[in-house]
């Protein structure tokens, strides 16, 4: 073990692959970074390998050049996928899995949209009943066991909102530690046609902060928030949040550019580290006492399929077979509309007022499940003259030009976050043939939406255009169909439960077959919730560490 100087001035701890510590964590996103800081803080010793670069607030730009061409996220041409319907088809090259490849991981350039689950969200199947052809199940732990954990988030992270804003929300044990961001235009627009159908609109909790918290500055409304990097340090990444505290321990160290590959065990089945690639791939063992993979959850079960062994045959931690299946991404419906006046949404963040009054659906709908809408613009001019006009509008000449010049500081989308439901035969696999530059196998994505999927998104594309047309559009279009691909929201496939024949992972996140292998990221999920994932995966990560701290304490048995 060494130390070593940063540029930032503390100093930072360093580790040998030889060097046997606490914890190896996989991933330095939404989970990793909680659970880095909260077992470094235990006083655990900490490597943190993520498969991305470092970067910090000073290397971001607002390049949308840069942006457009994966700046912060997996490459398809170094990571392909391939995608299907059916098992019984031939599985084609598509770009279908996104995720943040950098240190903080997606939650460096979301949109920041930050919401709770609710208590149906834990227990749907026990209170609204089986869905034919899902394989719904309730969690094996419960809004109320979440609770503190969600309050952990808001304050250790910093999340900006209002107290008792809806009558939809759950309980809370204590309010946001900061308030709301300003309103913008097209919230306002929102709180007017919510208010003539009678709907509630209330401040979204975001991921930002509106006031100087914890040494890093206030959002100062740049507009360039999802898909960017923050430059202020506003947005409350793991980079700008946890990571910070948890290399400041001097007990964790940082890993970027570090590539997993497998896990490996001994023969009495417990992991002993992990294999990786470094920057000039090449191989390397670190050593570790206890591993934690949270590397999101399509690269998750991939690589616990990668780490087969004469134990594990069909994948590390698999003998439920269910690694990799119920993939789930949330469903949604899109909409624009186009206003008298200049709305300018490209201004400020992304998002500044939601509408939950259909979180829970009357079951006389015949429709499982639920979800919000909020109102937004998040394109860039030039992600805007490709795709944000109607579909029927020009795609050159003078009027296409007019069209964009009008549409751009006139226009509002309306994006419904919905559920999706886990199926069985929805999976994450490997690739027989493709492989990428690393000559590991490819993500396969086997996927086809269930009927219910289908169904709640045409009825929130409904309700989403009766939103815009109350807001006062003078004229609204539609998207057609609800194709979440490439998904982002990577949900289910390691899915948590109390019995080791239907679940990958017990209430505390470890592995049901391998006690000193944890995993925390959106996997775990047993449903898919009404959208906005990343905070409960961030409390689910506070409460894992809290229970592993505890269970390391006497060797993880």
């Amino acid at each position: 073990m060494t130390l070593k100087s940063a540029s930032a001035a503390p100093t930072f701890v360093t580790y040998s692959p030889n060097d046997e510590v606490d914890f190896v964590i996989v991933g330095a996103g939404a989970a990793g970074g909680v659970m880095a800081r909260e077992l470094s803080r235990a006083g655990f010793t900490v490597v943190v390998l993520e498969q991305g670069p470092y970067l910090r607030a000073a290397d971001f730009r607002h390049d949308e050049f840069a942006i457009d061409n994966a700046a912060l996220i997996n490459n398809y041409r170094k990571q392909p996928n391939t995608l299907r319907a059916t098992s019984s088809e031939v599985a084609k090259p598509a770009s279908v899995i996104q995720y943040g490849r950098m240190v903080g991981g997606g939650s460096t350039h979301f949109t920041a949209n930050f919401w709770r689950f609710h208590e149906i969200d834990f227990i749907e199947r026990s209170r609204k009943g089986p869905v034919e052809g899902s394989n719904l199940a309730d969690w094996p732990i419960t809004y109320a066991e979440l609770e503190r954990y969600y309050g952990m988030v808001d304050t250790e992270i910093g999340i900006s909102g209002v107290d008792n804003a809806s009558p939809f929300e759950p309980p809370h044990s204590h309010g946001y530690p900061l308030p709301p961001l300003p309103i913008k235009s097209s919230g306002v627009l929102l709180e007017r046609g919510a208010k003539k159908l009678g709907w509630t609109a209330f401040p979204s909790p975001m991921a930002i902060i509106s006031q100087p918290y914890r040494g890093r500055s206030a959002c100062v409304q740049c507009g360039f928030c999802e898909q960017f990097g923050c430059e202020m340090n506003a947005k409350s990444s793991t980079l700008a949040s946890v990571i910070p505290e948890a290399e400041a321990t001097g007990k964790c160290e940082i890993r970027p550019d570090s590539y997993v590959r497998k896990i490996e065990i001994d023969a009495k089945g417990r992991a002993t580290g992990v294999k990786y690639f470094d920057a000039q791939k090449r191989e390397i063992f670190q050593r570790a006492k206890a591993v934690v993979v949270s590397a999101n959850g399509a690269e998750t079960p991939k690589l616990l399929l990668m780490s087969k062994s004469n134990l594990f045959p069909d994948g590390l931690a698999n003998s439920s077979g269910y690694v990799g299946k119920h993939i789930m991404f949330n469903g949604g419906a899109y909409a624009g509309g186009l206003f008298e006046h200049e709305v300018n949404g490209y201004k400020g963040t992304v998002v500044s007022r939601i509408v939950h009054d259909f979180y829970e659906l009357d079951p006389k709908l015949g429709i499982s499940g639920g979800g919000g809408i909020d109102f937004r613009f998040d394109s860039y001019p030039t992600s805007f003259a490709r795709g944000g006009l109607p579909e029927d509008a020009p795609k050159w000449g003078i009027q296409y030009k007019r069209m964009l010049e009008e549409y751009y500081t006139r226009s509002v989308y309306m994006l419904a976050h919905t559920t999706q439901l886990p199926v069985e035969t929805n999976t994450i696999s490997l690739d027989p043939t493709l492989k990428d530059d690393w000559g590991l196998p490819a993500i396969s994505l086997t996927f086809k939406k269930h009927p219910n999927d289908v169904k709640l998104s045409a009825f929130f594309l409904e309700r989403g255009v009766e939103l815009l047309d109350a807001a006062g559009a003078k004229k609204s279009w539609t998207y057609p169909g609800d194709d979440p691909l490439p998904a982002v929201h990577l949900l289910g496939t390691c899915r948590m439960g109390h019995d080791p024949k239907t679940s990958v992972v017990d209430s505390e996140h470890r592995a049901h077959d391998v006690k000193n292998l944890i995993i925390v990221d959106g996997s775990s999920f047993v449903t898919s919730g009404r959208g906005q994932p990343t905070m409960t995966i961030q409390a689910l990560a506070f409460r894992a560490a809290e229970h592993t701290a505890k269970a390391a304490l006497h060797g993880l048995t």
